[in-house]
């Protein structure tokens, strides 16, 4: 099968051109480059909107292995991770452009179940695949994704936006689980007799991406601040730290706690603390917002079903995070630490 069957055999009538249309594209996969109308209107933004883009690559052997993802959680999680960050900075996902470097190991079979994954997250978030790259690879597969997204023009949530006094939460399943997950999986492949709970393994492949999240905390207008919790929350919380110039402080007691996470984590002997904060692929939202509307907003998530906590407080000062020990009530300060490609 060659490159343009193959790119047909995994992508054909998978979304109609009416529903593409609804996305603005007006032309999708199969010439050189796919073609958008700039005008188009998204019902959700009235008014002018920027452009969000983001990109993401997932490389076998250093994000996944036969071990740990099914060809399908492949395909679901690569585009996951892409509108996780549209949703960061309260933005509704549109568009993606998928890049795939397959080894012959991955035959026409195994990509097209990738593929499937792919589509059915598309579908779950309203993403219009329109076109991409289709190479061959020695050793191992490389799956690159960008994502374009759309966001009132002028409101995009950063990181850099935090204020002294400021309440920090975490909107998403609780942390770890995702880490505690990848832990298992890598034991059960190693031989071990490890009961595993099938909430931590969909952590880990299947990842939910916060849209609706975002849009609830773009549109209160008190969010100041917004990150997912990608690398760790550790390392999540430095950066907005860092980039808005002040402490925050967590506290220990507050933080969500998966109990399937923590009952695992004792079966392993592991302290569940270091896979909350340093294990990353939750994909939660960390973020700071007024004070007056933290509770106001933790309300208005759990009418529609969400998960909301409040766990810390941002001060002005040098730019650090520290945790309050449940135990010993003592303020200790984080490593700078999380994964890290390069580290």
């Amino acid at each position: 099968m060659d490159e343009f069957a193959s790119i047909r055999h995994w992508t054909a009538d998978r979304q109609s051109a009416e529903w593409q249309r609804s996305r603005g594209v007006v032309l999708g996969i199969g010439d050189d480059a796919a073609l958008v109308d700039s005008n188009f209107s998204i019902s959700d933004i009235k008014g002018p909107y920027e452009w969000v883009m983001a990109m993401d690559t997932m490389v076998e052997g250093v994000h996944f292995a036969d071990a740990t993802m099914e060809e399908e959680d492949i395909g679901y999680k690569a585009l996951a991770v892409n509108i996780s960050d549209i949703a960061a900075m309260g933005g509704i996902p549109l568009h993606a452009l998928i890049s795939v470097s397959v080894p012959k190991s991955f035959g026409p079979e195994r990509m097209r179940r990738l593929y499937d994954g792919l589509y059915s997250c598309a579908e779950r978030y309203g993403v219009a695949v329109i076109g991409g790259d289709t190479t061959s690879s020695p050793q191992h597969l490389v799956v690159a994704v960008t994502v374009t997204g759309a966001v009132e023009a002028g409101r995009a949530l950063r990181r850099s936006g935090a204020k002294p006094g400021d309440a920090v939460f975490l909107a998403g399943p609780p942390i770890g689980m995702s880490a505690a997950g990848l832990h298992g999986l890598f034991a059960q492949q190693s031989g071990l007799r490890v009961e595993l709970p099938a909430a931590l393994v969909q952590a880990h492949r299947r990842p939910e991406p916060g849209v609706r999240a975002g849009r609830i905390l773009l549109e209160r207008g008190t969010c100041h601040s917004l990150n997912d919790v990608s690398d760790g929350l550790a390392s999540e919380a430095w950066e907005i730290a860092e980039a808005s110039g002040l402490a925050i402080l967590l506290h220990e007691r507050k933080l969500p706690r998966s109990g399937s996470m923590a009952s695992y984590a004792s079966r392993a002997a592991v302290d569940p603390l270091e896979w909350m904060l340093y294990g990353g692929e939750d994909y939660a939202l960390l973020g700071t917002i007024a004070l007056s509307d933290a509770e106001a907003a933790q309300a208005a998530f759990h009418a529609e079903g969400l998960p909301f906590y409040i766990i810390g407080v941002t001060e002005a000062g040098e730019p650090g995070v520290s945790l309050i020990e449940e135990e010993t009530e003592r303020a200790v300060q984080l490593a700078k630490r999380g994964f890290n490609h390069f580290g």
